[in-house]
């Protein structure tokens, strides 16, 4: 009902985002007709945005990269500048009064399409066009671009139509209303930009919602913590299962290169982040040496961005095919070639697509409209071709998953924990194509609507789902938790997860020019989405605590504890980087002044690699400690990536974009957000002390953190064990301790209420042989959720 209501919801506001978002003119003409520029000018400048990597450099409208300028801001501020330059010559007596009445009055004819600009805003937009030549077209790195990046007139010309639209779009007033079309972004003094009423009372009712959620939170909780929650009910003594003591499969075996070619990807994506802020630092030089000649900072971070989102979903995907086996207790005949065969094809679109980047971002001809190589807007960056391919392997990946719990999946409800896991799994490559929807044409509200169903649906909500469920999983296999309580918190993940964070993906759209109701529900469910992130704080103690009595009743050893310091870790940033520091891009007021900033950078690596990162760390340790044989695994290895990663991130976040972001957000209320975008604010000799201090946590991350956790990785591709059985223990990583006895014939245990089928980890699920792995079941067994 929850997920119904919020996607009926997300359906109405696509229909309000298409009819009523700022409008493209067909044509933009003077007072007598005579055309200055044309709709199908700004598409084009939008493309040459996206394919020249401009989006991964600046921001428009406050989304894309942080060390160029915001385009919006600057094209207004600029425009603002010289049209009052020319209302003081001609000697009026309020000019700025002039000028603002000039700027916000709306001109457009929705009847005719036409856009009308007055003689000063003509003459501004030449001027324009004459600063972004020199610009692009600059013959030295010294803006972190490559020499001479864009020297065609038609180019900037186009380029600075696209400008030129979401400027005016940013102070025209809406019709019938006393706010623009981006709800008065940015904040400007020289057009009377300011918050509007909705930006402050959404962001007033928005708290309001999080203390409403947050006491009833605890009002549940109190009333019903023992019911559901990872302490729920008691588990029997168990012995767990020990490396090399557990049976794998080819396909389990080949997820070891899985996780060599991810801890590689990682090692690439923090290398690559090292050279992102070393421009921050540093912009003419990379120690004597001129970097951007050879990898120009858009490149650098393009390449970044989509590592951390194919790193970490590679992890994710290598972790679901190793625990199928163990869901359904066999592996079918053949499934090795499909794993091998997803490997290829996540490969081929790794290159396919970095080589495109890189041909786009170069300016090769041969790149224009080519589907095989223009780069798409920021997160969506590989080209057309190469994101169908990786939808088609996502899907590819999902047929695994079918084929390795099919017979299972044909012997349980709907709702108990197999399906749980498969339907979670679906949704990675659904939510992943919505994507496509958003091409380089599209018009930029509409883009932005459909990508962040991928930036914040697909990363936040549904990869975050399918974790859960995969955790949970684990723990049952561990026999931690009974199945039944598993289902439980899955169930109330999804509840909590979807009140907030579906709706709550309109937050990204407060400023993007569409309707003023993306901002008032966007802002009022994504202040929700704390609310979980609390919930599993105060669940994580109890979560150790469980653990700690487990642990303490077994006579073996627990095989995973760095597995689950990892998890503890997600915890962990979960609250403070995606609750906390995400906090500060939910409220409409605050997110009006640091969009685009330090702070926003904050909240994106604490988020990503505190939860998704930590989590695929987390998730590689627990299936490469059965695929590594127990001499030659490395506990100390698996310390000091934990350690590494953790004060790494730490060092990151406090000793420079917390501190830098605070400043940015003082200059920008203080000044005006131009200012605090500009890059001599960012090259200042103070802010510039503050990027050099995050050196020591960047080392500390990739020598200490991704260097210990590469050698694990190779050691389970080195010294894996051997496969040797498509059969395995299903859902039996432990054994009781004292199993109960039963009668012959029966399916009851002994007084202590401990069933014989618990011994597998299972819950409801009929009877079977005691042999382990693929017993036979009664008909109806496992058929009651």
């Amino acid at each position: 009902m929850v997920m119904i209501f919020g996607f009926l919801v997300m359906g109405f506001l696509a229909v309000r985002t298409y009819t009523d978002s700022m409008p493209m003119p067909k044509l933009v003409v003077d007072s007598q007709g005579t055309v200055v520029f044309t709709g199908a000018d700004i598409t084009s400048g939008q493309q040459i945005f996206l394919r020249r990597g401009l989006q991964e450099y600046g921001s428009i409208v406050g989304h894309g990269g942080y060390l160029g300028p915001d385009y919006t801001a600057d094209y207004l501020r600029r425009s603002a500048t010289m049209v009052l330059a020319d209302l003081t010559a001609t000697g009026i007596q309020d000019p700025h009064g002039a000028l603002v009445t000039m700027m916000r009055t709306n001109r457009y004819d929705a009847d005719t399409g036409n856009l009308v600009f007055t003689n000063e805003q003509i003459k501004a937009f030449k001027a324009i066009q004459g600063h972004y030549a020199d610009y692009f077209g600059s013959p030295t790195t010294q803006y972190g671009l490559i020499p001479n990046a864009i020297t065609s007139q038609q180019d900037i010309r186009q380029l600075t139509s696209f400008f030129a639209w979401t400027s005016w779009a940013a102070a025209a007033e809406r019709p019938g209303h006393n706010y623009s079309y981006t709800n008065n972004w940015p904040g400007e003094p020289l057009v009377n930009n300011g918050p509007t009423a909705d930006i402050i009372v959404w962001s007033g009712l928005s708290l309001i919602a999080l203390l409403v959620g947050t006491g009833l939170l605890f009002a549940m909780y109190g009333r019903w913590s023992r019911n559901v929650g990872w302490d729920s009910g008691e588990a029997p003594a168990l012995s767990f299962r020990q490396p090399g003591k557990v049976a794998i499969t080819p396909g389990q075996r080949a997820t070891a290169w899985y996780f060599f070619i991810v801890a590689i990807l990682f090692l690439g994506q923090t290398l690559l982040g090292g050279a992102i802020e070393h421009y921050r630092a540093d912009l003419s030089s990379f120690f004597g040496f001129d970097l951007a000649k050879m990898l120009p900072f858009n490149l650098a971070r393009t390449w970044h961005v989509q590592l951390s989102i194919l790193w970490t979903a590679a992890s994710f995907l290598a972790a679901g095919i190793f625990l199928a086996p163990y869901i359904s207790g066999r592996e079918p005949k053949r499934q090795t070639w499909l794993i091998y065969g997803l490997l290829g094809a996540l490969a081929l679109v790794i290159a396919g697509s970095f080589v495109g980047e890189a041909m786009s971002i170069f300016g090769v001809e041969a790149v224009a409209g080519n589907p095989l190589w223009d780069m798409q807007w920021e997160y969506l960056d590989l080209p057309r071709i190469w994101q169908g391919v990786l939808v088609v392997g996502l899907f590819l990946w999902i047929i695994i998953i079918y084929r390795g719990i099919r017979a299972r999946l044909q012997k349980e409800h709907r709702f108990n924990l197999p399906w749980l896991f498969f339907y979670s799994g679906l949704a990675i490559p659904g939510f992943y194509a919505v994507g496509l929807l958003a091409s380089t044409e599209t018009a930029l509200p509409v883009a932005d609507y459909w990508r962040f169903w991928v930036v914040h649906l697909w990363v936040e909500d549904f990869l975050e789902l399918f974790t859960t469920v995969m955790v949970a999983y684990i723990f049952v296999m561990l026999g931690v938790i009974r199945r039944k309580i598993a289902m439980q918190l899955i169930l109330l993940d999804v509840i909590l997860y979807s009140v907030g964070g579906v709706i709550g993906t309109m937050h990204h759209l407060y400023f993007s020019g569409t309707p003023v109701e993306n901002m008032a529900l966007g802002a009022f469910f994504s202040a929700l989405e704390v609310i979980p992130l609390t919930f599993l704080t105060i669940e994580a103690w109890s979560f150790l605590q469980l653990g700690s009595r487990q642990e303490s009743r077994s006579s073996a050893p627990f095989p995973h504890r760095w597995a689950v310091m990892f998890l503890v870790a997600v915890g962990f940033w979960n609250f403070l980087g995606a609750g906390v520091f995400g906090f500060l891009v939910n409220l409409p007021i605050v997110s009006y002044y640091e969009i685009g900033t330090a702070l926003t950078a904050n909240h994106a690596h604490a988020s990503m690699m505190g939860v998704y990162g930590m989590l695929g760390v987390g998730l590689a340790l627990f299936a490469l400690r059965y695929i590594i044989p127990a001499e030659r695994w490395s506990d100390k290895a698996a310390r000091l990536s934990f350690w590494g990663l953790n004060l790494g991130l730490a060092w990151m976040s406090f000793a420079t974009l917390i501190p830098l972001g605070v400043i940015q957000l003082w200059h920008s209320i203080n000044d005006s957000y131009y200012e605090a975008r500009t890059l001599n604010f960012i090259t200042q000799p103070g802010n510039a002390v503050l990027e050099w201090l995050r050196l020591p946590g960047d080392l500390m991350l990739i020598i200490v953190g991704v260097l210990p956790f590469l050698w694990i990785t190779w050691l389970g591709v080195r010294h894996g064990i051997k496969a040797t059985t498509y059969d395995v223990p299903e859902e039996a990583l432990f054994v009781l301790e004292q199993p109960a006895t039963v009668a012959a014939g029966t399916g009851t245990g002994t007084a202590d209420g401990v069933e014989p089928r618990q011994r597998y980890g299972s819950d409801n699920r009929g009877d079977r042989n005691d042999q382990g792995g693929s017993g036979d079941r009664s008909d109806n067994g496992g058929r009651e959720p």
